[in-house]
């Protein structure tokens, strides 16, 4: 979230697709080859013709965030060896639905097969039943639409479980100490799913109740964490980044006016926490901070552990896997399935840091140098 990057130096879009629509927006990228003949998939399916190419659109948060570039950069990889004709536009900024919108509306006056999307909020969501409704098999990624079932399939990071290895290491750190607390989420005027399992997901990992389980900001305000051997905490501040570096300093720098002895940061994404750790140093505060994404850029901030500990997803593998089910679901008329007990396909999380902590599954940088992305 991004989120989750989460990850601009921020956190996640995509523009529309015909030039004309698009006057000053993010330009589309486009990568067309010959496939295979295709036949008919489902009759609710659209299906190209014999010697057509298969016709994707990929639609992101955003072009500023490296984690959804990977997605691309990824995309266009599996596309390019399947001969997939890929689209790739994204929002100008994170929460720009009216670009996603126009984006969808292009992809089915184009007559696409499928639709992959990071959806920037629940805007979208009557564009994406539009395009199901023509046929078109849709696809989210990292951020489940709001109810999930507006698409067809996610294909994710389990958010809220790596909302709680984050919380389960930081309970295990502070060792009883009491926990104050500061949240830095994606929004706080929508609702976006990758924002609330991330940071219910810290929660929960902390032994901390979430009060609300489809909203953030409800749960108790002070109590006491069960996580790891427990004790007192207080949530002090929480506050929108939008999962930005600048959004997250300045949250930081008003949480720190607020309170300046909070010891314990969770932040929705890298840029979010590296912006954090901006303000924190300035302050001279040795506050704990917690983040996801997994970015190779951030695994100095890991090293250093400016960044204590972050939970790394796999963007990159997320959009091959998306692109794939596309193209096996038009030539070879095998529909993708969600992995077993879950609303979604889960390509993974890993958390990584130099301070591994009992009962905490964890790698060092040097094995996540391996595991990263961008």
């Amino acid at each position: 979230m991004n989120m989750l990057n989460s990850e601009p130096s921020q956190v996640r879009g995509r523009p529309g697709r015909r030039s004309a629509m698009l006057v000053g927006a993010v330009a589309a990228t486009t990568l067309a080859a010959a496939v295979p003949t295709a036949s008919a998939v489902a009759s609710a399916q659209r299906l190209p013709a014999a010697h057509a190419k298969v016709k994707v659109a990929l639609i992101l948060k955003t072009f500023s965030n490296p984690y959804f570039v990977w997605m691309k950069k990824a995309a266009l990889a599996d596309a390019a060896k399947k001969g997939i004709q890929l689209s790739v536009t994204a929002g100008l900024t994170d929460g720009d639905t009216s670009t996603q919108i126009t984006a969808i509306d292009n992809a089915i006056a184009d007559g696409d097969q499928g639709i992959i999307i990071t959806p920037n909020g629940n805007a979208v969501n009557s564009a994406l039943l539009k395009a199901r409704k023509d046929g078109i098999y849709t696809i989210a990624l990292d951020t489940a639409p709001i109810p999930p079932s507006v698409v067809d399939l996610t294909f994710a990071t389990n958010n809220l479980a790596a909302g709680v290895l984050d919380g389960r290491w930081a309970a295990a750190k502070l060792n009883g100490k009491p926990a104050d607390i500061a949240l830095l989420d994606l929004f706080n005027n929508q609702v976006v799913s990758v924002d609330v399992e991330r940071d219910h997901g810290f929660l929960q990992g902390m032994g901390i109740p979430v009060g609300n389980p489809n909203i953030n900001g409800k749960e108790p305000m002070s109590g006491h964490y069960k996580g790891g051997k427990g004790g007192s905490y207080k949530i002090s501040c929480q506050l929108p980044t939008l999962g930005a570096i600048p959004g997250g300093k300045s949250a930081m720098q008003t949480c720190l006016q607020k309170d300046p002895n909070i010891n314990l940061v969770y932040a929705i994404n890298e840029p979010a926490a590296e912006g954090a750790t901006e303000a924190l140093k300035a302050a001279g505060s040795k506050a704990i901070v917690v983040a996801i994404d997994g970015g190779c850029t951030n695994l100095p901030y890991v090293a250093s552990g400016a960044i204590a500990a972050t939970a790394g997803q796999f963007p990159g593998k997320m959009a091959s896997d998306g692109i794939d089910a596309i193209y096996n679901l038009a030539v070879n008329h095998v529909k993708p399935k969600a992995t077993p007990g879950l609303g979604f396909f889960n390509t993974g999380t890993k958390l990584y840091t130099n301070d591994p902590m009992p009962g905490v599954p964890s790698v060092n940088v040097a094995t996540a140098k391996h595991l990263c992305w961008g």
